[in-house]
């Protein structure tokens, strides 16, 4: 009896924690803005970087304004990811090294079953 009772305790525990991991529907800005780089190739520069790297001339703007939604994963960590190998992909097609990410947003899909992340930024070729 006290091992079922154990094994229930057990089982709520693991339940809460994964609910929390996987049902979490955003992230902080902090959280983003920390993350995002360890998962993209591409270098990402604060818009206020960009503007001072043109005005020395050592960087220029390729694309302003791309719109990007990522593929749904499991978790919005996994989100992220999926949106970092989208910006990955339009900063080399875009013959680019650099990102300034503008706006992002989730979207949570249908009765709460999923998130989608939206992403806005420019492409740039920088030194």
């Amino acid at each position: 009896m006290v091992k079922s009772i154990n094994s229930v305790i057990l089982l709520g525990a693991i339940c809460t924690f994964v609910s929390c991991t996987v049902f979490k529907l955003s992230m902080l800005p902090s959280e983003v803005y920390n993350t995002l780089p360890n998962f993209t190739e591409s270098k990402m520069i604060s818009y206020q970087k960009a503007e001072e790297e043109i005005e020395a001339h050592r960087c220029k703007y390729l694309v302003k304004g791309r719109d990007y939604s990522a593929n749904m994963g499991l978790t919005v960590k996994d989100d992220l990811k999926n949106g970092a190998k989208g910006i990955d992909d339009w900063v080399d097609l875009d013959g680019g090294n650099t990102y300034v990410l503008l706006t992002y947003r989730w979207e949570v899909l249908g009765d709460n079953v999923g998130t989608q992340l939206h992403l806005k930024f420019d492409t740039m070729l920088c030194e």
